[in-house]
């Protein structure tokens, strides 16, 4: 967590300072000995202009972190950091490589991978068992709404992921076990249930973020605008 909100705070400054730095990966966070995050390598950052919705510009990253919207359509925007950040986000709770050829040809990216995971409830095969997520309800709470978060950054359409200051607020309120009212997640009782269950009833008890299936229907019913540019 403490990695994960550091580095959301330095991509956070990049933004407010309208500064894309277009090749968020885990290889550019580094981290001293007190684990605290520098954000390294600009060599791909953008300046963004003021008043523009995107800037067209080959697309430039790293393979299994570069935004598939702007690889497919040019056009660089400040949410093509948040998806990078979160692969970031699942190879952290995954201990998984971004891009992985012995994986299946569907789940070669990371990305994919866990969206399928999560999308179908599965979380549990997605984390890394050392993290304690079957045998911690505090780190399991936490892993799951650190998925969810994910999912939104990972969303095809850049319009249904948060802004990386939303990212940041988020991520607060997991670790602080807090809901967007105040009130900690925690205080239900856990139930013997089995895995899936219990996934699924900590995932419908979130506020924020909203749920996987909140994500996809509203995907799946937005209609299509056009992109303006101001170039």
């Amino acid at each position: 967590m403490k990695v994960a909100i550091e580095t959301a705070t330095a991509l956070a400054y990049l933004h407010a300072s309208d500064i894309i730095h277009r090749d968020v990966k885990t290889s550019n966070i580094l981290l001293d000995d007190t684990f605290c995050v520098k954000v390294a390598d600009f060599g791909l950052s953008r300046l963004f202009p003021v008043d523009v919705t995107h800037v067209s510009t080959a697309p430039q990253g790293t393979p299994g972190y570069v935004d598939p919207e702007y690889h497919r359509c040019y056009q660089l925007t400040n949410k093509s950091d948040v998806y990078s950040f979160g692969v970031v986000l699942i190879e952290l709770i995954s201990s998984m490589p971004a891009i992985d050829l012995n994986r299946h040809k569907d789940e070669i990216n990371l990305a994919d991978l866990a969206v399928r995971k999560i999308h179908k409830n599965a979380i549990a095969e997605l984390v890394d068992p050392s993290l304690g997520f079957e045998s911690n309800d505090d780190v399991k709470r936490q892993i799951i709404a650190v998925a969810e978060l994910a999912f939104q950054c990972l969303q095809q359409d850049k319009e249904l992921r948060p802004s990386m200051d939303e990212v940041l607020e988020v991520l607060k309120r997991i670790e602080s076990g807090k809901d967007e009212a105040g009130h900690a997640q925690d205080e239900e009782p856990s139930s013997p249930s089995s895995v899936d269950h219990d996934e699924v009833k900590l995932l419908m008890n979130m506020k924020l973020p909203p749920s996987p299936r909140a994500v996809t229907d509203k995907w799946n019913c937005r209609s299509t605008s056009p992109n303006v540019s101001g170039q």
